[in-house]
């Protein structure tokens, strides 16, 4: 099946792990507090934790989507086309296609290195190749939480579904693979980057899809909800279809890890439910990882490679997933 996209118009040794044979994570005990809009825990695990920097590779504050350059103008056309464009519609197509498996057959650590090709243009924080900013996140969890070996393996899968960019995989466009994430069929909140492109994506003209919880009942769990179709999803798809035994809230993550309008301005919490609640105390610890631990030092990848092979092992049985 091909499915035809329309351009917009360009304008240590591992250790043991606190997961018991139930497939369940001990709960977060430190106090969270806020931290810079991020909930984070209140004492750094380690005598030499990760401590965030306050400005990005390009001398800006993170995820700032007004400075004046060249990244920023590619960053809100990508977020254009993606406002216009992604509709309920589209993404129960995305799901329907890529959730066949069916584009290929390979390791999870051969699917790191395809990464070295692609580049995130919605991010401009960084524009180094994604298995730098993997390990780059995975190694700093793993400094401060040295005993939650399966949020290791989550901070390198995270963003695998990048691979959608690369032509065996479709080649999809940047705006269908990559950006913060947001739930269809219901109104799209104002927390969302660039919120005025919404105007002109079909569904904002839907009376259906323009109420608060919209197609959804208040509660229903995040699961129930479709978001917009990209890298989160499909791998999360790849992760649970191939039989992870990965916890919950690692899975969570993986979808969830782009939900800005979510996890850092509280919209459309009135759709989670009591599992929610719990997994999402998880991302709010990864977040702070995935978004500050960007950087243009590189991690040796030879040198860190046979540790986290063994965690594709053991939370992924089988060498080869489906894609």
């Amino acid at each position: 099946m091909t499915i035809r996209i329309e351009q917009q118009e360009a304008v240590n040794t591992a250790a043991p792990a606190v997961v018991d044979q139930k497939n369940k994570v001990g709960e977060v005990k430190e106090e969270l507090v806020l931290d810079g809009g991020f909930v984070v825990p209140d004492k750094v695990v380690s005598s030499n934790g990760f401590a965030a920097p306050d400005i990005n590779a390009f001398g800006n504050s993170f995820r700032n989507y007004n400075a004046e350059n060249e990244r920023q103008k590619t960053v809100e056309n990508l977020y254009r086309q993606q406002h216009i464009t992604q509709t309920l519609d589209f993404v129960k197509k995305m799901r329907a296609e890529y959730g066949k498996l069916d584009k290929a057959e390979m390791s999870v650590w051969e699917c790191c290195e395809l990464l070295n090709s692609v580049v995130d243009d919605s991010d401009p924080d960084l524009d180094e190749p994604q298995i730098q900013h993997l390990l780059q996140t995975a190694e700093a969890i793993r400094k401060d939480y040295p005993n939650e070996d399966w949020l290791h393996l989550t901070a390198l899968i995270h963003d695998l579904g990048k691979i959608l960019l690369l032509p065996q995989f479709g080649g999809l466009p940047q705006w269908a693979v990559v950006g913060d994430t947001y739930p269809l069929g219901c109104a799209f909140d104002e927390s969302n980057v660039h919120h005025k492109y919404f105007a002109e994506n079909p569904d904002s003209k839907n009376p259906a899809y323009n109420t608060k919880n919209g197609v959804y009942k208040e509660g229903c769990g995040l699961d129930s909800v479709y978001m917009s179709w990209g890298h989160d999803d499909y791998m999360y798809l790849v992760a649970k279809e191939n039989k992870t035994t990965l916890p919950s809230p690692a899975l969570f993550i993986v979808r969830y890890h782009s939900f800005y309008p979510l996890h850092r301005h509280g919209a459309y919490k009135q759709l989670m439910n009591k599992q929610d609640e719990e997994d999402i105390k998880w991302l709010h610890i990864f977040n702070k990882y995935d978004l500050y631990s960007k950087s243009k030092v590189h991690v040796d990848v030879d040198a860190v490679k046979p540790y986290y092979q063994s965690l594709i092992a053991k939370y992924f049985p089988g060498n080869k997933l489906r894609w």
